[in-house]
């Protein structure tokens, strides 16, 4: 199962052991000699000397209200002559970051890491540490941006990740365990991986350099030291590496991280229809040769898809010169690129190939405060999912954002959560939540997805 590498609030004990044969070199032992035949043995530490002083520590701290069924209780409050003020506690975290603009001071992490948090501390290499301040989050990329202000810094540069290939080498810098300045290696095994669970945008990078808790936020280099991704989530049945590890690419990081500081959030665009992945009995009932593209499911009246002629049935193959192979690459080319830009298609119809070409329109969602659901949900903001969403498979009400600190926020609610039920009832619109909820449980239990597992939140 994936799991987000942040979340350490203690010192985690560690045995280090040396194995015969092994990497460690020991006193009295042969080490590698610096040269052989008269050449320089390779090494990457030139390339590191310039990638370790942009990774930076993020340590977090948030405040959470304790909640307690008898000491919340009013009545035993006055009573016993307790104050109204309500008990915390705080919760701390580990993470790590990549400064991408020396300049201003800007810093990329990911949001499970920063999101939601109190204080935000950010520890350079040279030991210095400053309050950052919290730019934007994009929950649905798992994306944020913190900023401090500081001298003497040093950034990394943006790779072009579509230049990647399979087999390339790449290095992970970053503060497992709170270990700093840990660097590990590896190769590109996998690109576009998509389908980890959740409705956010996926596109990642899968890396068997070993990426561990405090990890997240981190860089992930080439051989020249530019950022090709920051360190997201691995799968693992224990939540250690398993040699299976995510990053998020540096094209996708770049253009949210331009919205993020421009705006503090990410304006997302819609083409208005939704789409089916090609299995091999579509392909035969469509009179198809292959499995590429996508089939139009569904064209809402009036939007872009409509005016530019989409039908259902239509077939996708390309978007923007590129191969079409699910709808989840379609599903990220609406919500990633700017609202505004011009999305090229080839489609195919009754046998024959055409194009056309469709603007990106700015997805208007119903959104709904908790509080008018109940007042256990004050804090959280619920909205619709959109078209390329729900042309996903996914059905419920998307989390929007989780005020630090609130009941929901306590309870694990966070944002880029899905709610797909409350209790024995499934939800698949704001609508239902509000007739759901309404009917004021004495527990309140929510059935969420996040990232790709099904679990419940109990409010009481």
């Amino acid at each position: 199962m994936p799991h987000h590498r942040s979340r350490a609030s203690r010192w985690l004990a560690a045995a280090f052991v040396a194995v015969l044969g092994g990497a460690l070199s020991l006193p009295g032992h042969a080490g590698i000699p610096p040269s052989v035949d008269g050449q320089p043995m390779p090494s990457l530490a030139p390339m590191l000397a310039h990638v370790t002083p942009a990774v930076v520590n993020i340590s977090t701290k948030t405040r959470v209200a304790v909640r307690d069924p008898y000491f919340s209780d009013p009545i035993f409050r006055q009573f016993f002559g307790l104050p109204n003020t309500p008990r915390e506690r705080v919760e701390q975290s580990l993470g790590s970051g990549v400064i991408v603009d020396a300049a201003k001071g800007y810093i990329i992490t990911n949001n499970h890491v920063v999101g939601g948090a109190d204080d935000i501390t950010v520890t350079l290499q040279d030991g210095r540490s400053f309050k950052g301040t919290l730019v934007g989050t994009d929950p649905a990329t798992d994306v944020a941006v913190v900023k401090i202000k500081a001298d003497h810094l040093q950034a990394l540069p943006l790779a072009d990740s579509s230049k990647l290939r399979v087999g390339d080498f790449v290095v992970a810098v970053g503060e497992p365990f709170g270990l700093s300045e840990t660097v590990t290696s590896g190769i590109v095994s996998a690109l576009g991986r998509s389908g980890l669970g959740g409705s956010g945008y996926q596109n990642f990078i899968q890396t068997d350099a070993s990426i561990n808790p405090g990890n997240s936020g981190g860089a992930l280099v080439n051989l020249r030291g530019e950022l090709v991704g920051i360190n997201s989530m691995i799968y693992s049945p224990s939540g250690a590496s398993a040699g299976i590890g995510f990053a998020i690419p540096s094209d996708l990081i770049g253009e949210v991280m331009r919205q993020l500081i421009a705006h503090g959030k990410v304006s997302r665009g819609t083409l208005g229809l939704q789409t089916q992945d090609i299995t091999p009995r579509i392909a035969h009932m469509l009179g198809l040769s292959n499995n590429n593209g996508v089939v139009v499911t569904n064209v809402v009246r009036g939007s872009s898809a409509d005016k530019a002629g989409l039908a259902v049935g239509d077939v996708i193959t390309t978007v923007d010169g590129k191969p079409l192979h699910d709808s989840q690459q379609l599903h990220n080319t609406e919500g990633l690129e700017p609202v505004g830009s011009v999305v090229n298609m080839t489609i195919r119809r009754n046998g024959a190939e055409r194009k056309v070409s469709a603007t990106l329109t700015p997805e208007k969602l119903a959104t709904l405060d908790g509080r008018a659901l109940d007042p256990r949900l004050a804090g959280v903001e619920f909205s619709e999912l959109g078209e390329n969403q729900r042309s996903q498979g996914v059905a419920g009400v998307a989390v929007v954002s989780v005020r630090a600190g609130s009941d929901a926020a306590q309870a694990g609610l966070a944002a880029g959560d899905t709610v797909v039920g409350v209790g024995n009832y499934r939800v698949t619109s704001v609508r239902d939540m509000q007739h759901l909820a309404g009917m004021q449980p004495r527990v309140l239990t929510l059935v969420v997805a996040s990232h790709g597992n099904l679990h419940y939140v109990q409010i009481p």
